[in-house]
């Protein structure tokens, strides 16, 4: 795959009347054509696929170029977008691993009004990777629950988390404190206020019955800009809802009243 043999497919383009020129090791396919400019093969491909690491929407793509789909202007029209996919996720990685002064800058002006000088600026490139990291394991535990609902495999696998998070720091809140407090007010009039307990993880501060994470009461999602509380209903599915401030959870205290009502009645 180095330039070498790069070079001498963009010869053999150059050639012939083809397309599309795919450079391949047997296990790393990168595939090519001339939306840059027409005759002359691209310097960076459009599509590339890894056989050890395959996924879903790759498998959908090479299809296009099997016998019984292969319509090169189709291919060729779908080239330009999959390229520049390809490249703005590259970015994004980039971004996420190593946030640029630029990027930092862009999210920083939009949550602090002070001045940017050399130290706030170190401050919000760590703020940067944190929060990029939350937002996305937040994104992607929210689709897994969803799916899977709160089952005895997700609370086995809630309970591996919440070990594994006890050996990195977790620091709740001053608002996640509160919430948690006006949770236990609401409910002190039809349980043991004692039987109400936090556990806070890195992605929400979570409220449960008994302490037993197959009981979730709430989940508090305080972290960001904009705040969430996480309501169950009788068969455990969730409605993630948006709200002002620790003094909105008054609003869905009947909520949280019939949640416990319902783990008390299956004894």
């Amino acid at each position: 795959m180095d330039k070498e043999h790069a070079s001498q497919l963009y010869r053999y383009f150059s050639v012939t009347e083809a397309k599309f020129g795919v450079l391949t090791n047997g296990i790393n396919y990168r595939f090519y054509t001339d939306l840059e400019e027409q005759n002359k093969m691209d310097s960076k491909s459009f599509f590339e696929i890894d056989l050890n690491n395959l996924k879903d929407y790759s498998v959908k793509e090479l299809n296009k170029f099997s016998k019984s789909s292969f319509d090169v202007d189709h291919i060729f029209e779908s080239a330009s977008e999959l390229k520049y996919l390809k490249e703005m996720k590259k970015i994004m990685l980039e971004q996420l691993e190593n946030p640029s002064d630029e990027f930092v800058r862009f999210l920083a002006k939009r949550v602090y009004s002070g001045l940017l000088h050399q130290k706030v600026r170190e401050q919000f490139t760590e703020i940067t990777k944190k929060a990029l990291n939350q937002f996305i394991k937040e994104q992607v535990d929210e689709r897994l629950e969803s799916a899977l609902g709160v089952s005895e495999e997700s609370d086995s696998q809630e309970e591996k988390f919440d070990l594994e998070s006890k050996d990195k720091e977790i620091i709740t809140t001053e608002d996640e404190w509160e919430g948690y407090y006006i949770v236990r007010a609401i409910l002190h009039e039809i349980v043991d206020i004692d039987r109400v307990a936090m556990r806070d993880t890195r992605s929400y501060c979570g409220i449960l019955l008994d302490d037993n994470n197959r009981k979730p009461i709430c989940r508090l999602h305080f972290d960001g800009s904009q705040k969430y509380v996480t309501v169950f209903d009788e068969l455990k599915k969730e409605t993630k809802i948006a709200i002002e401030n620790t003094k909105d959870l008054y609003r869905y205290g009947d909520k949280f009243k019939k949640t416990v009502q319902n783990y008390d009645s299956k004894k």
